[in-house]
């Protein structure tokens, strides 16, 4: 009778134990940013934009964005980067994603969201971090539009670096505009937190 009632508590606590783990939150993965500025360290939002994030991730670990730079710089509205190098030649990147900016995420001053032509979903590699809250930029509804850009994170460190990128003399380079006349180079971006 004892070992039934001992082996009951151990099945019970077992379970228990399994549901307090399963409900924990897992910790969010932070990724730090070292650019020709300074260094930026990024906590990625998986619960609210999981498709994002795994193609994000995908790209910082084939080590992608070494050597891209901020190839648009506009103070007052955002920095972005990602897909272009030095001499503004575009990298060859992934398949587009599904636009995940229906997530309740809002591009609000230090976050991430993924750049992307006027197609809905067409982000592939670059990214931006927004200067200021950019409600123009959230999503509204489903139309083309109105959906707005997915905001996948936020600056925890590092927004000092932002802000002196956000600084800098940009002029032309046709087609592209906004460019930064000294380039700022994404030397390397690595996860440093959860995976």
């Amino acid at each position: 009778m004892t070992k039934q009632i001992l082996l009951i508590l151990f099945v019970a606590g077992s379970f228990l134990a399994g549901l307090a783990i399963a409900q924990t939150p897992a910790a969010a993965t932070k990724i730090l940013m070292k650019t020709s500025k300074g260094d930026i360290t990024i906590e990625l939002n998986a619960a609210k934009a999981p498709i994002t994030v795994k193609n994000f991730l995908s790209y910082v670990k084939d080590g992608f964005f070494a050597g891209t730079i901020f190839h648009r710089v506009m103070p007052g509205f955002m920095i972005q980067g990602g897909g272009m190098t030095a001499e503004m030649h575009e990298k060859d990147s992934k398949p587009p994603i599904k636009n995940e900016a229906g997530n309740g995420l809002k591009n609000d001053r230090g976050t991430i969201a993924m750049a992307r032509t006027g197609v809905v979903d067409s982000a592939t590699c670059q990214f931006f971090i927004n200067l200021v809250n950019n409600d123009g930029l959230n999503h509204k509804d489903n139309s083309q539009e109105g959906f707005g850009y997915c905001v996948f994170g936020k600056v925890v460190a590092g927004m000092d670096v932002v802000d002196a990128i956000a600084k800098v003399k940009t002029g032309n380079r046709p087609p592209h505009q906004n460019v930064p006349l000294e380039p700022i180079t994404i030397l390397s971006v690595e996860i440093i937190g959860a995976k």
